[in-house]
């Protein structure tokens, strides 16, 4: 049995790995009683820990909020992820985070055990952050929107579109999606009656939040899938359906979310919905996913595909002629050196002529006429 600060500290794993124990099942874990669990309970109260109690057949216990944040118990790969993360947020996208960040992963790093903290440095070492020129979003912003996208509570603030036009909207917040180096708002336009998507990086100034809002479904269900929908098909004038005859993990690992929508057909099929400006623009992303393909739609793709075939076939044959008459030239050049050195031109060896059941007849060469 382990001794009590052992056991506190056990039970407050348990308590912070799941939302709800029923006091029997915390009392097995522990080996204990479940008086001896309500006893460790209090003493988790009296050292700062907000623990919630409920009564009756079903019982039980769970971790409540504090005024204060109470320490953390992480397993050994707990503490390697949010090192890890605390290092690539120090990069990242995020402004205003950078100092806090870094002050957070020294105290981390402070306390990890030597096996961790090698695990941490191999990494860190072997991996190189490549950083991309880009927007950068501001963490308050990008807190109080996901606050309000939790709470569901109406969102305020004034937006820039590409062409720079700033107005105010009020939006009824259902989710933010992060596409790698850009953040993403899906949210209710309440003002146009209508969903948006919102680059967070273009919101100017404060968010303010006030008043709720009851959620509404999201078209396909999801969010993520309706920001990739609307990056990769809705903003653009041209839009294309094209079935690959690979399967859809193949062609999605080709084709990034922000790009376009793979979805399964069947085994050995999938339907890309994607969009552009140009249709030259989008036959050569086609191609470029390197599978077997089928226009669906539009017209003007089916035709982009046919030029580029067409402009692609001319580059190769163009590439083989030149090959072919680089080889002739060769030819052509050794025969005229074999003619300036006559003695160094190999005579080719007489036939042979062999009769039924007789030894090979040598044929004189035959002479030439004067």
């Amino acid at each position: 049995m382990l001794d009590t600060s052992a056991r506190l500290l056990r039970l407050l794993a348990l308590l912070q790995a799941r939302q709800f124990w029923p006091g029997r099942e915390l009392a097995e874990r522990l080996e204990v009683t479940e008086r001896t669990v309500r006893r460790d309970i209090d003493r988790l109260r009296s050292l700062g820990y907000p623990v919630d109690a409920s009564v009756g057949v079903a019982g039980g216990y769970q971790l409540g909020r504090s005024a204060s944040l109470p320490p953390l118990l992480l397993d050994d790969d707990e503490a390697l992820a949010v090192a890890l993360g605390l290092r690539s947020a120090a990069a990242g996208t995020i402004a205003g985070i950078e100092d806090a960040t870094l002050r957070a992963l020294a105290k981390l790093e402070q306390v990890l055990p030597p096996r961790v903290q090698k695990r941490v440095r191999t990494l860190s070492q072997a991996v190189a952050s490549l950083q991309i020129g880009g927007p950068v979003v501001d963490a308050q912003a990008l807190a109080t929107l996901a606050s309000a996208t939790r709470s569901r509570e109406l969102a305020r603030f004034d937006y820039s579109d590409g062409a720079g036009k700033r107005t105010q909207r009020v939006t009824e917040p259902h989710g933010l999606v992060h596409t790698g180096h850009r953040w993403y708002l899906l949210g209710w336009d309440v003002n146009r009656d209508a969903w948006r998507t919102f680059r967070v990086d273009r919101i100017q100034g404060r968010v303010v939040t006030r008043g709720s809002f009851a959620p509404r479904p999201v078209p396909g269900g999801d969010v993520a899938r309706f920001v990739s929908r609307s990056l990769s098909t809705e903003v653009y004038p041209l839009r294309a359906r094209v079935v690959f005859f690979a399967p859809k993990e193949r062609v999605a690992a080709r084709v990034p979310p922000a790009a376009g929508e793979v979805e399964a057909l069947d085994a050995e099929r999938c339907l890309l919905t994607t969009g552009a400006r140009d249709a030259s623009l989008l036959a050569l992303h086609v191609a470029s996913v390197g599978e077997e393909f089928e226009v669906l739609e539009p017209e003007e793709l089916a035709v982009a595909v046919e030029r580029l075939s067409s402009r692609f076939g001319r580059a190769a044959r163009r590439w083989h002629a030149e090959k072919r008459g680089k080889g002739q030239g060769s030819r052509a050049e050794s025969s005229r050196q074999d003619q300036k050195n006559p003695t160094t031109t190999a005579r080719k060896p007489p036939r042979t002529r062999r009769s039924a059941g007789t030894s090979p007849v040598l044929r004189p060469p035959s002479r030439p006429k004067l």
